[in-house]
């Protein structure tokens, strides 16, 4: 990931949490660079046999391997780490040398996915587990709950710690994919193919950036012929024809909560573009199982200049 994507995703993380104000608990080493100095880390690896270590901090954002320590100064209540990889890829998570006082009320929970302003990230409809299963309690599990392993490429840490020196250790470790599903953009530049084999399930694309979405070679099973539209076709028109894509703006991270900007029910040979103006962007692929169905598309920044032709949308989520 760039240094400039990385500085939007983190002054993002920052500004949303500022917002419950949660920015309250963010603690700054002395002795470090300060939140920046995350943004860095790649280029301290020296050699593929490097360990990365660094002190883990009440608000952080973890995008590489290693280890992260995190020692309390003082009583930290309410503290999170966000955790993301690249698109192909899932986080395995190990809590060790934990100290913390669990009948005191300290805590330490790994969430499968991103809870950002109350919502979280897959939606109940696109994570393959329930919600109570999506959490991870250390202080429940008796050792069972040490390691953790995403379904996908974000995760995410709670953790609440009164006493002085008490703390714990995370290990991060980043994982092949190999069919990518509910995948948190680390940019808004690039592209990709959305893969579901013969399965019952969706699967969304965040980007949380506006963007000017392309969509191209579309593959869906059961498909019928229809128009893209500026405006969200009848549901039951797309959900009777088997596989069928969404393109949705708004706000926050829960895709069931945000607005449908267009539906496609059909194949596609040739190109559909749309500008989607909101602080996130999502494709979203629902599939029956028919059919091993695929979505390839790219994204660009959103631009007053960027291909005058494409369909426009405004982000209508904050007005509702």
């Amino acid at each position: 990931m760039s240094l400039s994507a990385r500085t939007q995703l983190l002054l993002f993380l920052i500004s949303l949490l500022s917002i419950v104000g949660r920015s309250r608990f963010i603690e700054e080493d002395d002795d470090s660079d300060g939140l920046y100095s995350l943004l860095n880390m790649d280029q301290k690896r020296q050699s593929a046999d490097f360990i990365f270590r660094r002190p883990l901090r009440c608000l952080d954002m973890l995008a590489t391997d290693g280890y992260f320590t995190f020692v309390a100064s003082q009583p930290q209540l309410a503290c999170a780490a966000f955790v993301i990889a690249e698109p192909d890829e899932v986080i395995s998570l190990e809590l060790q040398d934990v100290s913390i006082d669990c009948t005191a009320g300290d805590f330490i929970k790994i969430f499968d996915g991103w809870v950002l302003k109350g919502e979280k990230f897959p939606s109940r409809q696109d994570h393959p587990l329930p919600l109570h299963q999506r959490y991870t309690d250390y202080c429940s599990s008796e050792g069972a709950g040490a390691t953790s392993r995403s379904s996908q490429n974000v995760a995410m840490v709670f953790f609440r710690v009164h006493g002085p020196g008490s703390g714990f250790t995370l290990a991060v470790k980043k994982l092949h994919n190999p069919f990518p599903c509910n995948i948190m953009s680390q940019s808004p530049e690039g592209s990709f193919t959305m893969v579901i084999p013969h399965q019952r399930r969706n699967c969304s694309f965040s980007i949380i950036y506006p963007v000017e979405i392309r969509l191209t070679a579309l593959s869906l099973g059961q498909a019928k012929s229809n128009d893209i539209g500026l405006q969200r076709q009848v549901w039951s028109d797309c959900s009777g024809s088997g596989d069928y894509v969404e393109l949705l703006g708004g706000d926050g991270v829960d895709t069931s909560q945000m607005f449908p900007v267009a539906d496609l029910c059909f194949s596609l040979s040739g190109l559909a573009q749309m500008k989607i103006g909101c602080d996130n962007s999502v494709v979203r692929l629902v599939s029956a199982a028919t059919t091993s169905t695929a979505c390839p598309f790219s994204t660009d920044c959103w631009s007053s200049t960027s291909s005058p032709g494409a369909e426009r949308t405004v982000c209508l989520t904050s007005a509702l």
